[in-house]
């Protein structure tokens, strides 16, 4: 069972990881920095699997990719929010951070709840209050790119002919 960290609205890149750490882009060293002026307990009390919660407009600001990397990097298993910022969505989908819209899940799940996520089929369970959601499932090649940790990855190990076969 992973825990859900939750976040409100308008949450923006500099505040899932502050620019001013943004020297490096080792995805570990950015994980210890992730939230760290907002939830400064995330970071070391962060299991793997967790589930960041987010409300409306989830990463928006800057495009750069340190945010989604921090939280990859953190060993989320995915982000689960209203909404996410195009930029911020397009990111994590580059480098492999799973994640999923619903606004009924961001608005049912509390701070410390017990989730589970099926990315698959896009069912977010709740066990702590016994509710469920659906969200819209990512693509079977969205899930693909995901598992081999972003696109950079997956096309190493895919040929071009599979691609557009």
């Amino acid at each position: 069972m992973a825990r859900a960290w939750k976040f409100g609205d308008n949450l923006n890149t500099d505040e899932i990881m502050p620019a001013r750490f943004n020297i490096t882009i080792d995805e570990k060293e950015l994980a210890s920095k992730v939230f760290c002026e907002i939830r400064p307990d995330y970071a070391p009390n962060a299991r793997p699997g967790d589930v960041v919660v987010g409300g409306w407009n989830f990463g928006c600001g800057s495009s750069r990719e340190h945010a989604p990397v921090a939280i990859r990097g953190s060993q989320a298993g995915c982000v689960v929010a209203a909404s996410f910022a195009r930029i911020f969505f397009r990111n994590a989908i580059n480098i492999g951070l799973p994640i999923l819209e619903s606004p009924e899940a961001s608005a049912g799940i509390e701070d410390g709840d017990e989730v589970e996520v099926d990315l698959a089929s896009g069912a977010i369970y709740n066990r702590t209050r016994g509710t469920s959601f659906q969200a819209r499932p990512l693509p079977p090649f969205v899930l693909k790119i995901a598992s081999a940790g972003g696109l950079v990855k997956f096309l190493r190990e895919h040929e071009i002919e599979e691609l557009t076969a």
